[in-house]
């Protein structure tokens, strides 16, 4: 009982859970941010593949990384990092995937003025921020 209150597992159970729903919701369920994805009618057929591939990667990533802390309720250190890394692939590769030549976090027709850093910038240095935390805190609490 006393593993649930755990809150470095807490926050990296957080973390997947954006992981699993972050790509899905946005890029696929909620229509303000759908609509520049997959139902984006200016995106080509690629892309919108690559995009389900996106999705499907959150999900099975965020799946494996909950697995991994909650089964069996008594993670092992080294059970825990390994969480803790496959979460954080998902987020990293967001950040990478804008080195890429003429990738951009958002296309002309959505950019909205004012904003210096996108969204999804400041989200997945947070959710990062999140797993160094947890892990701080799961080490402390061994």
């Amino acid at each position: 009982m006393l593993a649930f209150f755990d809150p470095g597992r807490l926050l990296v159970s957080i973390v997947a859970l954006a992981t699993i729903l972050g790509g899905l919701l946005a890029d696929f369920v909620v229509p303000a941010t759908a609509r520049q994805h997959i139902f984006n009618p200016h995106w080509p057929p690629h892309a919108k593949f690559h995009n389900g591939q996106t999705i499907s990667l959150g999900i099975l990533l965020g799946g494996l990384s909950l697995f991994l802390l909650w089964i069996p309720l008594q993670t092992s250190w080294p059970q825990f990092q390994l969480a803790v890394l496959i979460a954080s692939f998902y987020w990293i590769a967001l950040l990478c995937a804008r080195a890429f030549p003429g990738t951009a976090w958002t296309d002309p027709e959505f950019k909205s003025s004012g904003h210096a850093l996108a969204p999804q910038f400041i989200l997945t240095l947070i959710l990062l921020a999140l797993l160094v935390l947890g892990s701080i805190l799961r080490a402390s609490h061994l």
